[in-house]
């Protein structure tokens, strides 16, 4: 497959060749790893760059979207906020694509470090190691959700207690999920390298379609649309509006893999580049939207955060979307904490050491950041009630990618760039203005954040 072949291909000599980079792609993650632009490397047509920037956005955040429709008010509110948001998210396509072929690099910390110095460069890989942990959270999160069911649709030894059922202790969410950790998703975290991802790569694709369309036929065959109808009438605010976009940002966040995209173009003119990103966020967000109005349309204000925990336990082609993500999500889950534990091991091992020595210390240090890294996440996704809550976290991180360091890139890129004056003034204008949408969306997702917890304790 052309796709695989590339994603193979993309990096030069880093253990995350092969499939497992299309996993990152898939979930938003950041190609930490240096792509290679050798000449032997395959190069990229403007399909193949659709699609893999499409499988770049289509992830975890899908499960989502109806409960943003709902938080935002209804269609009318949702609809617009993603439509203004798609304006930020092309403009942050092209501003990186533009950024990457005047500078000599090709990842996207490297770019921003070229162009905006290394104090902005550091800021940029402090964040991608925050969005890779709270992305691991976040996977847990649905990963516990989905287990939940799966375990009340396949128990058949539940005991009456009372009126209600009492669950027995060894279907309880807690102890599943962190059995899970234990015996599959650790052991597939401690390997040096995790080149077998390659035969899982596509599985989160099938998985987020495959949801898309039963969300949208359930609505069709449910038989109530009008007692549904009722519950859909939500009041809308702006604040209620802004308060979905970090849901947006996760959702539609493939702007870290672009750099590496654009760099494997074999047609990298700004046009042609401006022409891929414009269809890939098109074709993002009707799948989005689809499944964000059929989701919402189905439950209206009863909706779920995550849209799979609206459905029955029992229903089967809901059964398969739930097995579909699980199994996505655990062959996931290692890679981006490969790519978080790397950094940080980079971090640990900079000083200049012995052969010998470098090596078992780093064998010791893998196996501890894999350790903390895993019961650190699980602590975390077992105590957020839903997904929610981590996913304004993860949209609010994820600012700094869509607007804040591409804004910033299109400010410093001005003081060399030979434009005329006038155009000059006009994008550096622009390029301030993303910076302070992406600081507002920060600070309003993190404080949003921060309330929540207060407000538990």
């Amino acid at each position: 497959m052309a796709v695989q072949s590339f994603l193979e291909n993309l990096h030069d000599g880093a253990p995350t060749t092969s499939g497992g980079m299309e996993e990152m792609a898939r979930e938003s993650i950041s190609l930490l790893a240096k792509p290679s632009l050798e000449s032997e490397s395959p190069q990229l047509s403007s399909s193949g760059a659709i699609f893999i920037l499409l499988k770049s956005a289509l992830g975890a955040g899908l499960l989502n979207f109806p409960w943003a429709f709902n938080k935002a008010g209804g269609m009318a509110p949702a609809i617009s906020v993603e439509l203004g948001s798609l304006i930020f998210l092309i403009s942050g396509l092209v501003i990186l694509g533009y950024a990457a072929s005047i500078s000599t690099q090709t990842t996207y910390q490297g770019v921003v470090r070229e162009i905006c110095g290394s104090a902005v460069g550091k800021l940029c890989e402090v964040c991608f190691i925050l969005n890779l942990f709270m992305i691991s959270v976040a996977f847990l999160r649905v990963m516990g959700d989905q287990l939940e069911k799966l375990c009340d649709s396949f128990s058949l030894n539940e005991t009456l207690h009372g009126d209600s059922f009492r669950q027995p202790w060894f279907i309880d969410q807690r102890f599943t999920l962190s059995t899970l950790c234990l015996l599959v998703i650790f052991p597939l975290s401690i390997p040096r390298q995790i080149g077998f991802q390659k035969y899982t790569s596509i599985l989160g694709t099938l998985a987020a379609c495959y949801l898309m369309l039963v969300i949208v036929l359930k609505y069709y065959l449910q038989t109530d649309h009008a007692v549904k109808q009722e519950r859909l009438h939500s009041a809308s605010s702006w604040a209620s509006m802004f308060s979905v976009v970090p849901t947006i940002c996760f959702g539609f966040q493939c702007h870290e893999a672009c750099v590496a995209i654009y760099c494997s173009l074999s047609d990298k003119r700004l046009s042609h580049w401006v022409v891929v990103s414009v269809m890939s966020m098109l074709f993002c967000l009707l799948i989005y939207s689809l499944t964000g109005l059929y989701g919402y349309l189905t439950f209206g204000a009863d909706v779920a955060a995550d849209i799979l925990m609206s459905y029955p336990g029992n229903d089967v082609m809901v059964i398969v979307a739930r097995l579909l993500f699980g199994i996505s999500i655990i062959t996931i889950y290692p890679i981006v904490l490969f790519l978080g534990r790397s950094v940080l091991q980079d971090v640990c091992l900079g000083s200049k050491q012995g052969c010998i020595q470098m090596e078992t210390n780093e064998k010791c240090i893998r196996i501890l950041l894999t350790t903390a890294w895993v019961v650190i996440t699980l602590i975390i996704a077992l105590c957020v009630p839903d997904i929610s809550e981590v996913v304004s976290v993860i949209g609010g991180i994820g600012a700094f990618f869509i607007f804040i360091f591409p804004g910033l890139c299109l400010v410093f890129a001005m003081e060399t760039e030979p434009f005329r004056p006038r155009t000059k003034s006009c994008l550096i204008a622009w390029g301030i203005i993303t910076v302070f949408c992406g600081a507002f969306i920060f600070g309003q997702s993190t404080a949003s954040a921060i309330m929540v917890l207060l407000h538990k304790l």
